[in-house]
């Protein structure tokens, strides 16, 4: 898990990290404790060896002529490690002023000090200070600003001061927005360095450490705090990632005309989404780290509250130039109801050249009034399936597909239930099986229902309790399954039933194809909260299941459940916020607390988008599935509850009234609950994330 992505700024991450905690530098944090004059000078020798700074200046200007996200990624495997001194104002100087006339300055170990407010960033060793001054920025030489330090106070690893300037000089095109807009993009990557260190110090621990004769991190709570910290961490990558990818080359001031206009309205968008998240997120991460290492976190021997405090210190920081996270999130509403989204575009880099013209003809053959069959019959419908019922498609294909489709103005029909089924049966399923049933699936002519869950078996699907006996060429089938939608709409079941009961309990379960008008059948609607009886309880009665429909061999339901094909479902992310979040959008009014909340809704829904842009990148790049695309499942099903209970909060007492929107906005509110319990709970998705993505023990 890192900021990066592609190959290049993964081994760019993973070489400077490596090297960063080569200089041991939190043993010269230590040794500076109460010294306010400590300028950190072995490490910055090494810093600027390493050029780490200066990554995106120009090469013109002695710098490394990288982009603003090469420069994330370093600054996120050097927090990381926690390097002290002056890196993160230098960073941001040399960003800024890359264009500038100072800008040949800053290539030769020249540190740079800035101002927020009366406060100064890396103030105690600085050659230069950037100066906010009204809505200018100014620069001023060391003889030009009287600057007092004291002891550090909350982050030790960085000395602050004061200045009062003497003289100095407005720095042409440069404006107080963009010099905020830069801070919290490369803070950002900062807090995401602060985060990764702190999850993977807590799990490293808890995989360790026992109590009561087990190892705290086959604890249920360790595990949820651990999967919890997972989630905070991914946010913050996600949006530091995006801030700096979207980031201007040049984010001076005098680019806001018209061509760049929109760029800049991205990049302010992707800044806010990112103050929104990343800093409340890194110091929350850094608080449970303490919580999972329990009484040896409280210690100033751990290391651990160094990184509380840059955590914090980052978080004040960015909040006294750009203003609190709730500040962030107040101008992030006020965007959206404007119209702006995040859009984020994936440059296939030419590889799609080569496969762009075959699927422009396939989609050309595709009748937009009716296009299912046309989609059956091209293989557009499911690309990622094998021929001849999909492409076989890689990713870049599957995104060809998705961009010309969406060109041609044709959607998808929801395969439903049917896309869980079908997959199985072709990767398991007979000839015969297969002739049977997919086809038809894919057309609509046959609809599916899946009974797997039981009263006494939800997510814990090898405790189903449903059996299976021999009868002759078959098997009868007696059991009670619940939570079954499209029950009574549908022809068909997927169906597990125990039928070993003398093995462990994942393994005996077949996993059988039945006929829902097949005698011994009964349908019982359940009635949700909403009033609506989505959801059914099915009592099998010694139901006959011909052999000719169990798929795969017997007991081997269990393996059959966790099917996947060879090539993923890639997709691209759409860049609306959601049902209930849009609502809230639309229905925000001028207080700073709504705009605040519906603000943060809207962070959450985007850090969703960019955790599947994410996902689509990495397979892009060869990578296999990661963290993304449990992270994304979790935070969305939270972002659609919260979402829908925010809304229902703005319409106020007009809920409580007969009217169209009041019920929408209610059925929606109560709808999202099942979402944190359907398809596995949060809190056992948690569990499946600790143990599988982290490692913790079971």
């Amino acid at each position: 898990m890192s900021l990066g992505i592609s190959t290049d700024h993964v081994e760019l991450g993973a070489s400077i990290q490596s090297w960063a905690l080569s200089l041991d530098p939190l043993d010269a944090v230590r040794a500076a404790e109460d010294d306010a004059s400590a300028d950190f000078a072995e490490v910055w020798s090494a810093v600027c060896e390493m050029s780490v700074p200066t990554i995106a200046l120009p090469e013109a200007a002695g710098g490394g002529g990288g982009t603003v996200l090469d420069l994330a990624v370093a600054l996120e495997a050097c927090a990381y490690a926690l390097v002290p001194g002056s890196l993160l104002g230098t960073a941001i100087a040399a960003t800024l002023l890359g264009e500038s006339e100072l800008a040949g300055a800053l290539g030769a170990g020249t540190r740079v000090g800035v101002a927020i407010g009366d406060v100064v960033l890396d103030a105690t060793a600085a050659d230069l200070f950037l100066l906010p001054a009204d809505g200018s920025v100014m620069v001023a030489g060391r003889d030009e600003v009287s600057v007092t330090t004291g002891a550090p106070v909350l982050d030790l690893t960085r000395r602050f001061g004061r200045a009062t300037t003497i003289g100095g000089r407005a720095v042409e095109g440069v404006d107080r927005a963009a010099l905020a807009r830069i801070t919290v993009t490369l803070a950002a990557a900062e807090a995401a360095g602060v985060a990764r260190w702190c999850l993977d110090t807590a799990v490293a621990y808890a995989g360790v450490r026992e109590q009561f004769g087990a190892k705290i991190g086959s604890f249920q709570a360790i595990k949820h705090l651990c999967a919890q910290m997972l989630e905070t961490t991914q946010a913050i990558e996600a949006v530091a990632w995006d801030a700096a990818s979207v980031a201007s080359p040049s984010p001076r001031a005098q680019d806001h005309a018209q061509d760049h206009a929109q760029d800049h309205g991205q990049w302010a968008f992707a800044v806010d989404v990112a103050a929104t998240v990343a800093f409340d997120g890194a110091v929350q991460v850094a608080q449970d780290c303490i919580q999972v290492l329990g009484g040896i976190g409280f210690t100033f021997e751990h290391d651990v509250h160094l990184y509380l405090r840059r955590a914090v210190a980052l978080r004040t920081l960015v909040g006294s130039l750009a203003g609190s996270p709730d500040a962030s999130a107040a101008r992030l509403a006020a965007a959206a109801v404007a119209g702006e989204r995040r859009r984020v575009d994936v440059d296939l880099g030419g590889r799609d050249e080569a496969v762009r013209p075959g699927i422009t003809s396939l989609v050309a053959a595709v009748d937009a009034a009716d296009p299912r069959p046309g989609l059956v019959e091209t293989g557009l419908l499911m690309p990622h399936w094998p021929a001849p019922y999909g492409l076989g498609a890689d990713a870049v294909t599957q995104l060809v597909v998705d961009q010309e489709l969406a060109a041609a103005g044709i959607s998808r029909p929801d395969l439903k239930i049917a896309g869980w089924a079908v997959p199985t049966i072709l990767e398991h399923g007979t000839d015969a099986q297969r002739e049977r049933f997919v086809r038809a699936s894919l057309l609509g002519d046959i609809t599916w229902c899946q009974l797997f869950s039981e009263p006494g078996a939800g997510s814990d699907l090898a405790s189903l309790r449903t059996r299976a006996v021999r009868d002759g060429d078959g098997w009868r089938l007696t059991g009670q399954k619940v939570w079954t939608s499209l029950a009574r709409e549908a022809e068909w079941a997927i169906c597990l039933a125990r039928t070993d009961a003398d093995v462990p309990q994942h393994k005996g379960i077949t996993y059988f194809m039945l006929d829902m008008a097949s005698e011994g059948i009964d349908i019982r609607p359940l009635r949700e909260m909403t009033g609506d009886a989505l959801f059914n309880e099915v009592f099998l009665d010694n139901v006959f299941v011909p052999d000719e429909l169990v798929v795969g061999s017997p007991g081997d339901g269990w393996k059959l459940t966790r099917t996947t094909l060879a090539n993923e479902r890639v997709a691209m992310a759409g860049h609306r916020l959601g049902v209930s979040t849009e609502a809230c959008v639309a229905a925000v009014g001028d207080g700073d607390l709504d705009r605040a909340r519906v603000g943060r809704q809207v962070a959450l829904a985007t850090v969703c988008t960019l955790l599947g842009t994410r996902s689509t990148l990495k397979a892009l790049a060869g990578q296999g599935p990661g963290a993304e695309s449990s992270v994304a499942k979790i935070l969305g099903v939270r972002n659609r509850q919260d979402a829908s209970e925010l809304l229902v909060d703005l319409l106020g007492a007009g809920v409580l009234l007969d009217d169209a929107g009041a019920r929408a906005a209610v059925h929606e509110m109560l709808l999202t609950r099942c979402l944190s319990i359907a398809g596995g709970t949060t809190q056992i998705l948690r569990n499946v994330a600790a143990e599988r993505i982290l490692g913790l023990p079971r």
